[in-house]
């Protein structure tokens, strides 16, 4: 009998451990610790922050779901690993801590025999000072409350303007390395069409403020990508987005301090900067959750598990940027110092940026970070998962799934503003994520025809009907599994 322990419920340990307790017969143990109670379909928290969908409908309870599909599940996060066990318990053991209930605050060892830390970032505020999700008329859309409360400042702001005061609103990346821009892309164009729909965006001056070198660039080093008949880089089309909504941007900002109404900069000229604002929503860094690692002994070798994220099968060399190539990236998830652990997702370890890392005037790294949100999350963790179904069966390791996000493609439905005959999404796919710059020379390291981009009601529908389709997936319900990652 084996047990695997699944660190986390968000998109990679949801699919994870759907993935292993449908696969794996009842004699083993599938187990979740999370200190969520809820599951959240994290990209419709968009909606929500635009007051069109309620948080209800994006969430549900894990308990009831987990208790009748025999998953065990522990309200508790996770504190420190001892992949050796220790001196009085063999098996290898994660020691987490209860959150809620009779045992609040009392810690357990969970023992294991595999492994998989979905516990995805943490979402790292504190890194830009006064960016305080609710707090200076700056908000989040990061999680369902976050998004709740992004409303609740939105709707006061419009509310002013039905008024005749003027408002100015800011909406991107809250911090220098800031990734998930796609998020914020979302938002504003949402935010945009909303105003209009309150026939107040005449009175609104919208912005976009953001650490891209160019528009478009979404982290992955942009794109050129096929629009129609004919071939547009990624910046253009999202500059053509933006004049025609009449949304301005500042690019190569590292946002360093929030004061009420007040966004501090640094541009990559090495000025500081600021920008006013009557509300904002600001996508805060990412950052590992600053787990640390024990042996048998108690010796700290988190250097072995972690560096900020988990360490996996990815080439962590120190290189120049010309140098770094879709052969550094992971392909199996696993870290290489403890074979039964492994880290989908965010969780693990970028070897690299994707996008060109720029530094200010004053030597300050001013890039966007890796995404890896969405898409590959579900499509990492079921790698895991299978790879770890087939080691149980098998009696041996066995790592016949692969798949590195510099052959693996993903597909972006970003809604640019609600409603089923008025509605709008901006629909992008790109192959390879990681751009492939030797197999792709000549049309910026991705194959032309699977990278592409369009814009329409169609794309409103595709994203709408995404929605209720992962929720469904995600309840485990009737044939789930076929719907893909």
């Amino acid at each position: 009998m084996s047990k695997i322990v699944i660190l986390g419920a968000g998109i990679s340990g949801h699919v994870a451990a759907t993935h292993l307790r449908r696969k794996l017969s009842k004699k083993h143990e599938v187990v979740v610790v999370s200190p969520n109670s809820n599951y959240q379909w994290i990209p419709s928290n968009i909606w929500v922050g635009i007051g069109r969908m309620k948080s209800e409908k994006i969430l549900f309870p894990l308990a009831p779901l987990y208790k009748r599909k025999g998953i065990q599940f522990k309200q508790a996060k996770a504190i420190s690993f001892f992949p050796e066990g220790d001196k009085t318990e063999e098996k290898p053991y994660v020691l987490s801590e209860y959150v809620v209930g009779e045992n609040k605050g009392s810690q357990e060892k969970v023992t294991y025999d595999y492994l998989i830390n979905a516990t995805g970032p943490k979402l790292n505020f504190e890194a830009t000072e006064g960016l305080i999700p609710g707090k200076n008329k700056a908000y989040s859309v990061c999680t369902y409350t976050h998004a709740d409360h992004a409303w609740e400042g939105l709707r006061k702001v419009i509310e002013e303007m039905k008024a005749g005061k003027k408002a100015k609103i800011l909406i991107g990346t809250g911090h220098a390395k800031s990734t998930c821009q796609g998020a914020a892309f979302e938002y504003i164009l949402n935010v945009e069409k909303e105003l209009r729909r309150h026939n107040v965006r005449d009175m609104a001056e919208v912005t976009w403020i953001s650490n891209e070198y160019q528009l478009g660039d979404f982290g992955m080093d942009g794109m050129l990508l096929s629009y129609g008949s004919l071939t547009m880089k990624s910046h253009e089309m999202i500059e053509m987005i933006f004049e025609d909504r009449d949304i301005k941007w500042i690019l190569g900002a590292g946002v360093n301090k929030i004061e009420d109404g007040v966004a501090h900069y640094e541009n990559l000229e090495g000025e500081q900067k600021s920008e006013t604002y009557d509300f904002a929503m600001l996508i805060p860094s990412f950052s590992g959750h600053g787990f640390k690692a024990y042996d048998k002994n108690e010796n700290d070798i988190t250097g072995k598990l972690f560096k900020g994220f988990m360490i996996v099968d990815a080439d962590y060399t120190s290189k120049p940027y010309e140098e770094w190539s879709v052969k550094d990236w992971p392909e199996t998830y696993q870290n290489p110092n403890y074979k039964n652990i492994f880290a989908p997702g965010i969780a693990f370890a970028p070897p690299h940026a994707i996008s060109k890392p720029r530094k200010s005037k004053n030597g300050t790294d001013i890039c966007p970070a890796p995404p890896r949100t969405g898409m590959p999350s579900g499509i990492t963790a079921k790698i895991v998962a299978d790879n770890i179904i087939d080691s149980i069966k098998n009696g041996k390791e066995t790592l016949n799934h692969k798949g590195s996000l510099g052959n693996m493609g993903a597909a972006c439905i970003a809604s640019a503003g609600f409603g089923m005959t008025t509605g709008s999404g901006v629909s992008i796919t790109t192959y390879p994520i990681v751009p492939d710059y030797e197999k792709y020379p000549k049309t910026q390291g991705r194959q032309l025809g699977k990278t592409f981009g369009d814009i329409g009601l169609a794309g409103h529908w595709l994203k709408l009907a995404l929605h209720y389709a992962f929720i469904y997936k995600a309840k485990m319900k009737p044939f789930w599994w076929l719907i893909p990652e």
